[in-house]
């Protein structure tokens, strides 16, 4: 748990000796509570103090990587309860189930399917991140299915089987790409563990109820493995919500190390819309890695979008590169638009310009993410960076015409525009729906 600076300070010399850069130990400890330096710059600390305070900025909750590549999947090293209060670092990872009891050639199929699943949003790129192939034949089989899933993909693997021959024998093909290991039990926890320190793998640890999950993760700690998942196996939405809500506040709030792993949920409702609603609850509500077996285009992008959402940082808005867009095949009598450079108003006009079927131009305006009548309370949006924005992107230079569309919702600064850029001003509608039509009876 991280320390206040006066905490730090407690633990600090007390000297004031200055050979920290710092001219009192207190500002040498407001700056560690910041970290925004390291306690090597104080060469009067004890050990033991030393000791605290390196086990107080280790994240709350571990980091855990699972795949190697361009691919790898990172969850975990969350240090809030509530986006707001900071923001999430790692999204949580979307993965599918594949049985092993399924024919080949539907496996492929299925295959196939997951690897092309990827979607385009305000300028970000979604994908799933994760398959996990399950055993429900024997162990021969599991072996195959591994080994014919890891040649055709290159998303991270788990493997969910309670057999220690069937993992042992896909860990052979499938070591080197550092898979999660699903699940070691109060049972079985020392031969789980045995595979996991010999593979290199993240181990997902499942237990009926937090106290004994807490103790198999000390044990598991002794026992050399440290990169856990902890799966949340209730089956009833209420409790799932509950012991993963606890899974994020006792290593936030209580100190609670023990359970300071991301957290695995797998789905197995039958009904499609409640295997959604079930995912999409625990990404709202912590859970570090999702596996579900619905691969349908509308199952999966309403959980990407929501994942986005969530995961975006609060305190940095989305936004995109300021620069002049050409929409189509754009020329010097193209209609030339204006908006700000927060992705989901250039992408929505985007939008609805590549609807209208009119190559056009779009300025994106530097206002530091904000969209647009939000940019122009902030005085972002003003005609004196709108016609900076034209010079700077040589605008004049892409069109012969002399006119420009600005966002309806700021039709009071089309005046002052005029007069400081000396283009022609039009006013374009409120909404980004009616550009299309407005386009049309421009043209």
């Amino acid at each position: 748990m991280a320390l206040s600076g006066l905490d730090i300070y407690k633990l600090l010399p007390k000297t004031n000796c200055r050979e920290c850069g710092f001219p009192t130990c207190l500002a040498f400890a407001m700056q560690l509570a910041k970290k925004a330096v390291s306690i090597a710059k104080c060469p009067y600390l004890s050990q033991e103090a030393k000791e605290i305070l390196e086990a107080s900025a280790q994240p709350p909750i571990r980091l855990v990587s699972i795949g190697d590549g361009e691919r790898k999947l990172e969850v975990g090293n969350e240090t809030v309860l509530f986006r707001h209060e900071e923001k999430f670092h790692h999204p949580c990872g979307l993965g599918f189930i594949i049985e092993d009891s399924l024919p080949d050639a539907q496996i492929i199929q299925k295959l196939g399917h997951i690897n092309g699943i990827e979607f385009e949003r305000v300028g970000q790129v979604l994908r799933p991140n994760l398959i996990a192939i399950r055993q429900n034949a024997g162990a021969e089989r599991f072996i195959e299915a591994v080994d014919l899933i890891s040649a055709k993909t290159k998303l991270p693997l788990a493997l969910i089987s309670g057999d220690l021959k069937a993992l042992r024998g896909a860990l052979g093909i499938v070591r080197d790409k550092k898979p999660l290991i699903c699940c070691a039990t109060k049972d079985n926890v020392a031969e789980f563990a045995a595979l996991a320190r010999d593979s290199k793998a993240a181990l997902a640890v499942s237990a009926p109820d937090l106290n004994t999950l807490s103790e198999l993760t000390a044990e598991l700690k002794k026992q050399g493995v440290e990169d856990l998942v902890l799966n949340v196996n209730t089956a009833v939405s209420p409790e799932r919500l509950w012991e993963l809500v606890q899974l994020r506040r006792q290593p936030l709030k209580k100190a609670n190390r023990s359970l300071g792993y991301p957290a695995l949920v797998i789905i197995d409702e039958k009904d499609p819309y409640e295997e959604i609603i079930e995912a999409a609850a625990c990404i709202a509500k912590y859970a570090g890695i999702i596996l579900v077996k619905g691969t349908e285009p509308w199952q999966i992008l309403s959980l990407l979008t929501l994942r986005q959402n969530i995961y975006t940082d609060p305190q940095k808005p989305l936004q995109i590169e300021p620069r002049l867009y050409s929409v189509g095949q754009a020329d010097e009598r193209s209609p030339l638009l204006v908006t700000t450079n927060f992705s989901l108003s250039y992408y929505t006009v985007l939008a609805e310009v590549e609807a209208s079927k009119i190559p056009s131009y779009i300025l994106s305006v530097d206002t530091e993410g904000m969209s647009v009548l939000t940019a122009w309370a902030a005085e972002k949006f003003t005609p004196d960076r709108i016609a900076e924005s034209l010079d700077k992107f040589a605008a004049r230079g892409s069109v012969k015409h002399n006119n420009i569309i600005i966002p309806g919702y700021v039709a009071v600064i089309s005046g002052d525009l005029q007069e400081k850029s000396g283009w022609r001003v039009i006013v374009g509608p409120k909404e980004a729906a009616g550009i299309p039509s407005f386009l049309k009876n421009l043209q």
